[in-house]
């Protein structure tokens, strides 16, 4: 189409919105303020699709130029059935009902935080003189050899490589992430909602805006630091210890990830230069994201056929900035290519969930996105996690996650060290009481490592939240390695995301099906119509391992 007929066409459909749909009633404004993602149709101009809000009775708050999603506020109970009849506007998702009560947190199940003791005793530090004193409690790192015996003798990462944390915001006062934190760069793209997230009127930044430096969920440094701990001999070491890490939060304290926070972390990353970015969470309210589920209404349909389009615009435009996306797979014991059905959607406002059945052309989100690298978890034996997701449509690689129901029959079942190590903030700590009053820790999931007067705290988490950083840590060593200098990017190195999952996936090490291919979990709590998981494909790719488990040493060329 020349440009003449795309301003022809774009004029139109603005001269449409301003003059209203024939026939329908001017949008009600007594309900309770809602905010929502609007997207904007393609082609839009920004103030036809302004227009449209208004229209719809809605006021537009903010505008995400790349995607052409909005930020909506409005008091009109029918705002969602408005915005369908608006021609310039593709849909609108809920964020936010303003004053809804807060509830429990479906998101993951209690997988990741699962602070059950088993039988398994407390983990002893290393006294290896060579290691950061944690080091030797991270068997994950062993197993995807970034160790002194691996990757960290032949590259440990170049800090002119950028890697963005999308997620409840990173500590950057944690003494392992400082060295490597850049404050300058990283941005909060959330605002605290106190029903949800609690009160605004706390420490450590008293007001509904956390700086950016700043993690009151501790998700986000959990994942910093499985990156990029730095090697500095305290605490535990990260997969890339000397990258640059970037916070571009896109989660609530409370652990939500809305629409609009996602789009403008994924934008900006792209816009900043960030080379590798990990997205260990799902977009809300949905868990899967249907087009058209006979169980949802007409409104929910369209919410999420909104989230699904916004969501892979935002990672087209990030994936063509040079941004290598890798997202976690998820955590609810799923065949992606045939997930059979959802009962925590919509998860948000809470207690408004009801069963679904779904099928595969329902999409969870960001995971199961074009150009998104999905990575499944791993336990200490190498085997599928039991909660992990999985599927030969949508297993890129695999990568340690932990899992705290192996060698079940033995003392190391449930035993804090199966799950993961790595940073934690101390005032999440504190928050959580889970420190005594001279500061050591009074739970098994908490360590502390002082050095030279400087302590630290770090905490034992599992799930595939836990998986994707360490394959992130692994692309950003693939793009120190072999990357090309470029003065005008804003970190200085640059690769191409393609070349970068190409070398991820053929430096990755094959793990074949386990025999036989249906396996079973010898855990009774894991009911076998649940957690039984087929495996399908060869050792070369399959649906537990994808391309195999990511490979720090031989991804550089050792």
């Amino acid at each position: 189409m020349r440009r003449a007929s795309i301003v022809f066409a774009a004029l139109v459909v603005a001269l449409a919105t301003m003059a209203g749909v024939p026939g329908s009633a001017a949008p009600s404004s007594d309900g309770p303020k809602v905010v929502y993602s609007v997207l904007y149709q393609d082609g839009v101009s920004l103030s036809a699709g302004r227009a449209a809000v208004s229209a719809a009775g809605g006021t537009v708050v903010e505008v995400n130029k790349a995607v052409g999603l909005a930020r909506v506020e409005s008091r009109n109970p029918a705002f969602l059935d408005d915005v369908a009849r608006q021609p310039a506007l593709y849909g609108a998702a809920r964020n936010v009902p303003i004053g809804y009560a807060p509830g429990n947190r479906p998101k993951d199940d209690g997988v990741e935080r699962d602070r059950v003791l088993g039988s398994g005793a407390p983990a002893a530090p290393s006294d290896e003189p060579d290691e950061d004193p944690l080091s030797g409690l991270q068997w994950d790192m062993d197993m995807i050899d970034a160790d002194d015996d691996g990757s960290y003798a032949v590259q440990q990462g170049d800090p002119r490589v950028l890697v963005g944390i999308m997620d409840t915001g990173i500590d950057g006062s944690h003494p392992d992430i400082a060295p490597n934190f850049d404050a300058n760069l990283s941005r909060n793209f959330t605002v605290d909602i106190p029903l949800v997230d609690g009160p605004c009127e706390e420490e450590p930044d008293m007001s509904c805006n956390d700086p950016a430096d700043v993690d009151e969920n501790s998700h986000g440094t959990h994942v910093a630091g499985t990156v990029a701990a730095a090697l500095n001999g305290l605490g535990t070491i990260g997969v890339a210890p000397d990258v640059t890490l970037v916070n571009v939060r896109a989660g609530q304290d409370s652990g939500y990830f809305f629409l609009m926070e996602s789009v403008n972390a994924l934008t900006y990353s792209g816009d900043i230069g960030i080379d590798v970015v990990n997205m260990s969470y799902f977009i809300d309210p949905w868990l899967y994201n249907c087009a058209d589920n006979p169980a949802d209404s007409e409104a929910a349909q369209r919410e999420q056929r909104t989230i699904i389009s916004a969501t892979q615009r935002a990672l087209r435009y990030a994936h063509m900035k040079g941004v290598t996306l890798v997202a976690a797979e998820g955590n609810q014991a799923t065949d992606l290519g045939h997930p059979t059905t959802d009962d925590i959607s919509p998860d948000f406002p809470p207690g408004s969930e009801y069963h679904r059945d779904v099928d595969n052309s329902c999409l969870t989100m960001p995971a199961e996105g074009n150009h998104v690298i999905a990575v499944s978890a791993l336990g200490p034996t190498m085997r599928k996690a039991y909660y992990s997701n999985y599927g030969v449509e949508q297993t890129t690689v695999s990568a340690p996650g932990g899992d705290r129901r192996e060698y079940y029959g033995t003392p190391q079942w449930n035993a804090v060290e199966n799950r993961q190590l790595s940073s934690y903030p101390y005032l999440v700590a504190l928050a959580n009481g889970e420190l005594n009053e001279d500061g050591t820790p009074n739970t098994p999931f908490v360590m502390r490592n002082c050095v030279d007067g400087v302590c630290a705290y770090y905490s034992w988490f599992q799930g595939t939240s836990m998986a994707a950083p360490h394959a992130v840590g692994v692309a950003a060593l693939i793009v120190s390695e072999y990357g090309t200098d470029d003065p005008g990017h804003p970190g200085g190195l640059t690769m191409q995301p393609n070349e970068v999952q190409q070398i991820l996936e053929d430096t990755a090490t094959d793990h074949r099906c386990p025999r036989p291919r249906l396996f079973h979990y010898p855990d009774p709590d894991l009911p076998p119509e649940i957690y039984d998981a087929l495996c399908q494909g060869p050792a070369e790719f399959n649906g537990f391992y994808g391309h195999g488990i990511v490979n720090a040493l031989a991804a550089v060329g050792g």
